[in-house]
This record gives C-alpha cells, sequence and structure tokens, in this order.
C-alpha cells in the first residue's frame, strides 16, 4: 500500500509510462486459454510497472479475489497495482490506488475517506476538469478515448491528441493517454507531453503479450 511518500512523482510518472487494463471477457476469447493472472504475470515480467484490475460486471468479491491473487506478481517486480471504480476494494486488499471517473465516488471523498493510503487516478478529456481533478487531490490523469474506443470507461469519441495535449498543459500531475491504444500509438501519444499509455485490448488480447508490452513501452524497438 502506498503511503504517500513511497512514489515521488518522477517515480510515478515513470510508472505510468504503460498502465496494463485488465479484462476478463477479452482474455476469455484467448486461443491459447490463458487467465487473466496468466497475462498480468507476462505484463509485468515484460516491464510493465502499472496494472489496473478492471472487473466491470464482478461483484466486490470477485474483484478482491481476483486484485489477492495478482498483487505479489506486480509488487515483486517493483510495480503499482490499481483498482478501477471501487476504492473500497482497493482499500480492503492492500492495493497501491485506485482509478475513477465520473460516475465514481469524487476524489475529494476518497482523498477525505482514505488520505495518503491511496494513490488516486482520475478520467477525464477535459482541461477545466482536471485541474478541478488535480486540486481535489488525484495524482494522476487517464484522458482519452485519443483515438476512440468501445470502452464504457472513456466512450467511443476519439478526442484525438490536441485535447491531450490541452489536458496534459493544464495541470502538473501526470497524464496517461487511454483509448484505441497501440504499440504504433504509443509514440503519437508521448509526444502530446503525455508520460504514458493505457492500454487493454492490445495487451488482453495480444497473441505475444511481452512483444505488446515491450512495443507500449518502447515503440522503436
Amino acid at each position: 500500500m502506498s503511503d504517500g511518500s513511497r512514489w515521488p512523482a518522477a517515480e510515478l510518472a515513470e510508472a505510468l509510462r504503460l498502465i496494463v487494463i485488465t479484462d476478463e471477457r477479452l482474455v476469455a476469447t484467448r486461443p491459447d486459454g490463458r487467465s487473466l493472472r496468466d497475462v498480468v504475470i507476462s505484463s509485468v515480467e515484460a516491464g510493465a510497472r502499472c496494472v489496473q484490475l478492471r472487473m466491470k460486471h464482478a461483484s466486490a468479491y470477485e474483484m478482491a479475489e481476483a486484485g489477492r491473487a495478482m498483487i505479489p506478481e506486480v509488487r515483486s517486480r517493483g510495480g503499482l497495482f490499481f483498482v478501477n471504480d471501487r476504492a473500497d476494494v482497493a482499500h480492503a486488499i492492500g492495493a497501491d490506488g485506485v482509478h475513477l471517473g465520473p460516475d465514481d465516488v469524487p476524489t475529494a471523498g476518497v482523498r477525505h475517506a482514505f488520505g495518503d493510503e491511496l494513490l488516486i487516478g482520475w478520467s477525464t478529456d477535459d482541461a477545466a476538469t482536471a485541474r478541478s481533478a488535480e486540486a481535489a487531490g488525484a495524482d494522476y490523469l487517464g484522458c482519452g478515448a485519443v483515438f476512440g474506443t468501445t470502452s464504457k470507461d472513456v466512450g467511443d469519441e476519439a478526442i484525438g491528441s490536441d485535447r491531450l495535449r490541452a489536458v496534459v498543459k493544464a495541470v502538473s500531475i501526470p497524464v496517461v493517454g487511454i483509448g484505441g491504444i497501440t504499440p504504433d500509438r504509443a509514440a503519437t501519444v508521448r509526444a502530446t507531453g503525455a508520460v504514458g499509455v493505457a492500454a487493454i485490448g492490445a495487451v488482453m488480447t495480444a497473441p505475444d503479450v511481452g512483444v505488446a508490452v515491450r512495443g507500449l513501452l518502447d515503440p522503436s524497438e
């Protein structure tokens, strides 16, 4: 669990170079039969230092059980583990943080309830909202959908590089681009000043998870 001093700004930004966001339904379509935990382990072995547990159709209990099975694998490789939406689950399982959106408990409420025990991410594609989230205590922002996506988290509109850049310029905390991210597009996102990218399908369904992760971390490879 984070104590508010374990991850200074520069180190947090480096960890956020790639956020691997889980999707158990996508993993279930893999022809190799690998489990969600298997894919997460391969991701962190390949260099990903941040995993976000996203299980939109699971109960709090199911999320907690899945998270407890993954946290040791992520932590043993020096990574951060976030839970999507559920600050209560994140706190209960000793995760490093929670990622919130407009329909979740406000950032200020989570910060008040848990202090510096949890790092807080917030989703927005609007510069003014980004400033408000930073003022309320967010540690980083997820911004998108940059290239469009079917994810319910960020909608299906492609906001493009210009709006992502506007959010980056509006705040002093790290910003991560999300939505339609592939290795070919990762460099475009980072050119806006975003510290990194967040990917779901590009990792969850990748034939070779390690190759996909390394490509998202360093598109030049």
